[in-house]
């Protein structure tokens, strides 16, 4: 089984967490030791001077009194007292304030993502900040920050300069093949598990799946990022009915989260069930009307999966933009207590779970694309990014001619999902089986369009 969903070992019910995409471990045990180790480091070592942009935080926070009032209440704003909260690994209040938040990323910083040796229960936090700031992005001040205008454009500094330590060769050297690489035991494993679940076959190498040079120190991927955004080979992912354009390809290694059709202009994304909401999740595009009552398929990436999207159809760019939005914001919903009060309190899986609202809210990237197929027309791709993505890379312009299956762009590092949306009228059917469990393929079928 895969180490990093937690499934190859019991883990107690209260240490137990469902993680879309398993970003963060199954098992809080492990996030928790992930979380201790990096601070007793910054306890044991409290002159360690501040990167440029995290000083440039604090003193962002410092000076501005709102700030000032979100990052000092939401770290006491974790209700203790409820379930879900007591399984944080925040509970015990490893981070005990902003200013020990800051020292904790400071130090966070200078590593990329590996596996955690925790009791040999071996497991990757594939997000780090998320794990830093989960739950307290989920309390009212930190949901409030994390709106915040200026908050988000501070933090989109902070995550660029994230991803420049992430293209450096240093963070390479987490490519290894010792017991917490990436190439070590637990890490190649899972990585060909997953890859060769979504399209049942056996494949045992990674070099067969993906372009890599198995020969070369770290397999060939010059940095963190450049084996975040690996490729891979056509013959371990070839395009589905090459020759039929009523198949619609899928635009990303992903498994399935929802199916919605009939979905309105206009809906209120952030209440329990977050509706999709087309003039939101398409950033106000002139465009976005044509797809009111339309059919919505969304999934998400998982943080051992394949990053790149690909052309859903052959057809034209009509229009290819990011919209800037929110990189740690989570819904908080209502819910009815025994007594009948209105509860106001974050879901409890993460912001993994808020899918259909970050669709609207999060840092996304649009492509519209005029299908060859008539019966098909415009279509939009969005790439919605989560957690640590800094970076959604478009690599198509408007005016293109694409083929079904083409590269269009990538995510750079972190949680992610994908929605592909239909215009009303457009009869779509045999999508995946939303409980699938597992990915479905990239650019392998992921749906036909009925003339």
């Amino acid at each position: 089984m895969v180490h990093q969903q937690g499934d190859h070992h019991d883990i107690p019910a209260h240490s137990r967490t469902h993680r879309v995409g398993h970003w963060l471990p199954a098992d809080h045990r492990i996030h928790h030791e992930w979380l201790r180790r990096h601070v007793e480091h910054v306890d044991s070592h409290p002159q360690q001077p501040l990167i440029p942009v995290l000083k440039e935080f604090q003193d962002m926070i410092e000076t501005n009194p709102r700030l000032y009032m979100y990052f000092s209440a939401m770290w006491d704003e974790v209700p203790r007292g409820r379930e879900c909260y007591r399984r944080d690994p925040t509970g015990e209040r490893l981070i005990r304030d902003y200013r020990h938040m800051i020292l904790v990323l400071n130090r966070v910083f200078g590593h990329a993502p590996q596996w955690t040796d925790a009791a040999a229960h071996v497991g990757m936090v594939g997000v780090p900040l998320a794990a830093v700031f989960d739950y307290v992005m989920g309390t009212p001040s930190g949901h409030a920050a994390f709106l915040d205008p200026e908050v988000n454009a501070m933090l989109k500094k902070v995550l660029n300069e994230w991803g420049r330590y992430l293209q450096t060769p240093e963070s390479a050297e987490v490519l290894a093949d010792h017991e917490t690489g990436w190439f070590g035991e637990v890490g190649y494993k899972d990585l060909m598990e997953v890859a060769n679940m979504a399209s049942d076959t056996s494949v045992t190498a990674f070099e067969e799946a993906y372009v890599c040079d198995p020969k070369a120190k770290h397999h060939g991927f010059k940095s963190w990022d450049d084996f975040f955004t690996r490729r891979v080979r056509d013959s371990f992912r070839p395009v589905a009915s090459p020759g039929d354009d009523s198949v619609v390809a899928n635009a990303c290694e992903s498994q399935p989260f929802n199916i919605e059709r009939d979905i309105k202009l206009r809906d209120r994304f952030w209440i329990k069930g977050q509706p999709y909401s087309v003039v939101d999740m398409l950033a106000y595009s002139p465009l976005a009307d044509q797809f009111a009552g339309g059919t919505v398929y969304q999934a998400f990436l998982s943080a051992l999966s394949y990053h790149r999207w690909h052309a859903p159809v052959s057809g034209t760019v009509r229009s290819a933009f990011v919209a800037e939005g929110t990189y740690f914001s989570e819904p908080l919903l209502e819910h009815e207590s025994a007594d009948g009060e209105i509860d106001v309190q974050i879901q409890d899986k993460g912001i993994a779970g808020a899918q259909g609202y970050l669709t609207a809210l999060a840092t996304r990237a649009v492509i519209f694309f005029e299908a060859d197929n008539p019966a098909i027309g415009l279509i939009a791709f969005i790439g919605v990014g989560m957690d640590e993505v800094s970076t959604c890379e478009i690599t198509v312009k408007e005016g293109q001619r694409v083929k079904k299956g083409d590269e269009i762009g990538m995510f750079h590092f972190g949680g992610s999902s994908h929605v592909v949306m239909f215009r009303p009228g457009v009869r779509v059917e045999e999508f995946p089986d939303v409980q699938r469990g597992r990915n479905v393929p990239v650019r392998g079928k992921l749906c036909v369009v009925r003339s």
